[in-house]
């Protein structure tokens, strides 16, 4: 079933190889292999590009160009959601792509770092059924359109935090560009909830939650199409960055635009009367005013 609101984007599951394919078997028309595979340890599996980390070598020389970079990203992450909801993977947003939500249902302009997660029982499902699937898909304006690689790193069955080469599970990829969102699934910590702490929720890469903290899941809009966020945003956010990250107006040369809602380059910040650096915001349960966040957050009323 198509989604309709996806705005054009159509997909098509193209093709697929054996789910136990090695990483370097992935078929490439580069001349060069620029994964940095060979500077890193044998028993990881991903490897980032020799020029970026946020970038798969397998499928790119050189990062885009500074003002191509966003469109692909979007791209990147709607025909991921889409394409989870077409298989009933249930995933939601989190770290900077989650930040980049609160402030304006967007990703932040100069994040290509893209995350996700997914739980245990999905992972396992794409690993079983849709691992090295490739995923055609018509995008406005782009005649040939993209092709997207699911690709789950098989040490995914290894639980452990130990392994610190292999925290990513899972990655999907932009066979044209070699940017990738990672995908961490969320799984129950075994220790703590042997020690009492029954809610409990661990990730590879060493992230610790409660299961309030993410379910229930809520419903919003990211990029323009529906998504997933945890249940808890603020104060997983918080957590993460700090209480300033939900407040501050400036950060990494931006400043963050009222009026249009968007972070903006501060040398193209013209005639901007800035609004308070601490707007009010809701800091306890974050709970939005009517139970509903499918819009813009209010970070100015209480």
């Amino acid at each position: 079933m198509r989604i309709p609101y996806l705005y054009g984007l159509l997909a098509v599951v193209a093709g697929s190889v054996a789910a136990d394919a090695d990483f370097m078997s992935v078929r490439t028309q580069l001349a060069k292999d620029w994964s940095g595979k060979g500077g890193d340890p044998a028993v990881k599996y991903f490897h980032e590009s020799t020029f970026h980390p946020h970038y798969d070598g397998r499928f790119a020389s050189a990062p885009l160009p500074e003002e191509q970079s966003l469109s692909y990203l979007i791209s990147l992450v709607q025909t991921y959601l889409a394409t989870m909801n077409d298989l009933g993977v249930e995933t939601w947003i989190m770290h900077g792509s989650l930040l980049g939500w609160w402030w304006n249902q967007k990703i932040l302009p100069w994040d290509s770092d893209l995350d996700v997660q997914v739980s245990e029982p999905g992972m396992h499902f794409l690993g079983d059924y849709y691992n090295m699937t490739e995923h055609h898909y018509n995008i406005p304006g782009v005649p040939e359109g993209r092709t997207y690689l699911l690709e789950v790193n098989p040490n995914y069955i290894n639980r452990s935090t130990r392994d610190r080469d292999n925290v990513i599970d899972a990655r999907w990829i932009d066979m044209s560009s070699g940017l990738f969102i990672d995908i961490t699934s969320v799984r129950t910590d075994d220790i703590r909830r042997q020690r009492g702490d029954l809610g409990a929720l661990i990730c590879k890469d060493a992230h610790r939650y409660q299961e309030n903290d993410i379910f229930p899941l809520r419903d919003s809009l990211f990029e323009g199409i529906p998504v997933k966020i945890p249940y808890a945003y603020t104060k997983l956010l918080s957590s993460e960055y700090g209480g300033r990250s939900l407040t501050n107006v400036k950060f990494n040369g931006h400043t963050f635009v009222e009026e249009s809602q968007e972070w903006v380059k501060d040398i193209d910040v013209i005639g901007f009367e800035k609004p308070p650096i601490n707007a009010p915001i809701d800091k306890s349960t974050g709970n939005p005013p009517d139970n509903s966040i499918n819009k813009p957050v209010d970070k100015t009323a209480e």
